[in-house]
């Protein structure tokens, strides 16, 4: 891991938020290529939020690059461009939320503060049998309370990652290597024989059926896409599109309503046609299905603020992971129908016997 032995606070910080709900196989080479684009907090601060984003693309949970660069530039604006060392200043930054004050700030100042993630908290709810899970208040209170009263005052940065560590490489949520842990002696839930048990599972939330129609409009292998605006991705690109009313049958006629005003509203006039193929694509607790129909320009397209020509291999702009998956299916359809025009035609029948 690139970060570890890291004491500079905007690295470590960097590394926590693209840590969180990411394994670390998946944001080492964007940590890497990350910090070869903006190499200090100065130059995050200094950056376009396009730019921001694009190099977080494919990252997913956007709203972290978002938060990391808006305080970024509250850092050097009102903290002299330092990493505030104390836990209420730090706190107050945006996207800043208590396990990363306790992790960024025991890593890089050696501030005596807990750092509890999923992994820390399966740890310690196995540890000494609580049956508590960090994702209920009840349960995210009594952990927490238990994690600050652990942890040590020398070297907690050393101590909060060994406990990440234990828990992402040892203390595994399936198939736990108990025989290799080295607190197993004082593990309370192996000694009662119901690992496995703890820490207990929450409900989970109900998923959300989230329906789409998106054009694909292409041209000298270049794709259309739209900003997206919103709470929801916002400031993200893909092929324009609407949502579709879950669980009701909207007829072709419909939809094509539907995405010519869409389209309008961008500036852009086009002959819609259906291409036959939906992506799905879940996010967090939503499953969305997006029915693709092709577009074809009825009269030169522009580019906006809100509007450009993309090179589908290297779009140098933040594309939703529905977009790549939309123009995936999209070009793999080409080839097949590329490939089917460009098949010989069947010979003659051989005589039968």
């Amino acid at each position: 891991m690139p970060w570890r032995g890291e004491r500079d606070p905007y690295r470590v910080w960097l590394s926590e938020v693209m840590l969180q709900q990411t394994q670390v196989v998946t944001a080492t080479p964007y940590y890497r290529s990350f910090l070869e684009r903006f190499p200090t907090l100065d130059s995050l601060a200094r950056a376009r939020a396009a730019d921001v984003l694009a190099a977080w693309a494919g990252l997913g949970y956007y709203r972290r690059a978002r938060h990391l660069h808006e305080a970024a530039r509250l850092v050097v604006r009102e903290h002299g461009g330092r990493v505030p060392a104390e836990a209420e200043v730090f706190a107050r930054l945006p996207g800043v939320g208590r396990y990363t004050v306790g992790a960024v700030l025991s890593i890089a100042f050696d501030r005596p503060l807990p750092a509890l993630d999923g992994n820390v908290a399966r740890v310690l709810s196995r540890l000494y049998a609580l049956r508590a899970s960090v994702r209920e208040p009840r349960g995210a209170k009594a952990l927490w309370t238990l994690a600050r009263a652990l942890v040590p005052m020398r070297r907690p940065g050393d101590w909060n990652q060994a406990l990440m560590e234990l828990g992402a490489v040892i203390c595994t949520p399936r198939a736990p290597r108990c025989a290799e842990c080295p607190v197993r002696r004082s593990c309370r839930a192996l000694a009662l024989g119901r690992v496995g048990e703890y820490p207990p599972i929450p409900a989970r939330r109900a998923g959300e059926k989230v329906r789409r129609a998106v054009v694909l409009v292409e041209r000298r292998g270049r794709v259309l896409v739209a900003r997206r605006e919103g709470p929801l991705l916002g400031g993200l690109w893909e092929p324009p599109g609407v949502d579709l009313e879950p669980g009701r049958h909207a007829t072709a006629a419909a939809v094509r309503r539907a995405l010519r005003a869409a389209l309008a509203g961008l500036g852009v006039n086009a002959r819609l046609t259906r291409s036959g193929h939906t992506v799905r694509h879940g996010i967090t607790h939503r499953d969305i299905q997006a029915e693709v129909w092709r577009g074809e320009p009825l009269a030169p397209v522009r580019r906006t603020a809100r509007l450009r020509w993309v090179d589908a291999r290297r779009p140098a702009v933040a594309l939703t992971a529905l977009a790549r998956k939309v123009i995936r299916a999209g070009q793999g359809a080409a080839r097949s129908a590329a490939d089917t025009r460009g098949a010989a035609p069947p010979g003659p029948h051989p005589p039968g016997r």
